[in-house]
């Protein structure tokens, strides 16, 4: 069957990458996120080609995602950071698989004490401290009391502090004096920790941005995102070019069919573009069930018949109309939604600005229906 888009996914960019990474903190371990199938990359395929290029450790968000990396016989440390802690069966499971957790309240860690009770294996956890983004981590007033739960299951041989950890609210804003703040109050926290007896072997907070413009969130461990799959993560930081980095994933659908309109005649629908003069117009199958941005209609950028152009009309659930003028295409060329950027298509960051949104987006919605085609050697 012949495929109506794909997604191309570049392995040996994604491996670069995660080189580029380690000279930006090289003393530092790297664990790159791969969650959310590796921000729509593939998760197994990506996990692989980045622990052969020097990933220490694979970040992921779910117990299903670590799950499935375990199924596919990868070994490398994993850390999963957001667990259903009503679920003792899934810290089980995560636990007899050797998946690391991270930790944020004294509920959490009862379920891993639990669970490691059941299995009579020591839980290894990650405690995670809310230094100032106000999402995920103990509050700063339950921070003593969770390491004092942790201090005497540690004792007790049930659970392995590896690490504590906090996450930047203004990290792509690096001069953000809030970035300072938080890695200040990190510091104590780390402090009080040490007080107690527990001394993890990975203090990690830096994301992509921090990765590339704040050393001294480096600590022992990085956990770059984005920029593993080329991105960047945030125009205080650079683009993609200025960083290094090459965008993993090249988005592209074949034209299904050519016709010609006249003068005035709307396309999709709501008729929100109207021709100007007489034209041709070229039909892509795809549309927002694959992840073409509906804010894309009428500004999203495609690259067709050697040139950019721009969705003409209202982005459908299953496809986009292009106005593509006089110039000759024909049913079966390929039309570029995005890649790297090498033959003046446009990049994910472009489709971001058009759609307002963000990069981070604009990959990870590039549904299942769209095939992932691997290329850079084997994982």
């Amino acid at each position: 069957m012949t495929e109506r888009a794909r997604a191309q996914i570049d392995l040996d960019a994604l491996r670069a990458n995660v080189g580029v990474l380690h000279e930006a903190a090289p003393t530092a371990a790297l664990l790159a996120v791969v969650k959310a199938d590796a921000y729509g990359h593939g998760l197994v395929e990506c996990s692989k080609a980045a622990v052969s290029a020097g990933a220490s450790y694979l970040g992921v968000a779910l117990a299903q995602e670590a799950i499935a990396l375990r199924q596919a016989s990868i070994t490398t440390p994993i850390l999963a950071w957001l667990l259903q802690t009503d679920s003792v069966d899934e810290w089980v499971e995560l636990v007899l698989a050797d998946v690391e957790v991270s930790v944020s309240s004294v509920r959490g860690l009862r379920k891993a004490i639990e669970a490691a009770t059941q299995t009579g294996t020591t839980a290894r956890i990650h405690l995670k401290v809310d230094t100032g983004m106000g999402r995920a981590g103990a509050s700063l007033q339950a921070w003593e009391g969770l390491l004092r739960d942790s201090a005497q299951a540690v004792a007790e041989q049930s659970i392995e502090v590896v690490g504590v950890w906090t996450h930047l609210a203004f990290a792509d804003q690096p001069e953000n004096p809030i970035v300072e703040h938080q890695l200040e109050v990190f510091n104590q926290a780390l402090g009080q920790a040490e007080s107690l007896g527990i001394k993890p072997a990975l203090r990690h907070v830096a994301n992509s941005a921090a990765t590339f413009k704040t050393p001294k969130a480096h600590f022992d461990m990085v956990r770059p995102g984005i920029a593993v799959y080329g991105l960047s993560p945030g125009v205080g930081v650079g683009t993609s070019q200025e960083l290094g980095i090459r965008p993993v994933m090249t988005f592209s659908a074949n034209v299904i069919q050519v016709k010609e309109l006249p003068a005035g005649h709307g396309v999709s629908y709501g008729h929100e573009y109207v021709t100007t003069t007489d034209t041709s117009v070229a039909l892509l199958p795809v549309g927002y069930a694959d992840g073409v941005p509906l804010a894309g209609s009428n500004v999203g950028p495609i690259f067709i018949g050697s040139r950019a152009r721009t969705i003409a009309g209202r982005v459908c659930m299953d496809q986009v109309v292009v106005d593509i003028g006089t110039d000759q295409v024909v049913e079966g060329d390929e039309a570029i939604f995005f890649g790297p950027g090498d033959s003046g298509e446009p990049t994910a960051d472009d489709w971001a600005s058009a759609a307002n949104t963000i990069g981070y987006e604009i990959v990870t919605r590039i549904g299942p229906r769209v095939p992932r085609i691997f290329s850079g050697g084997g994982t």
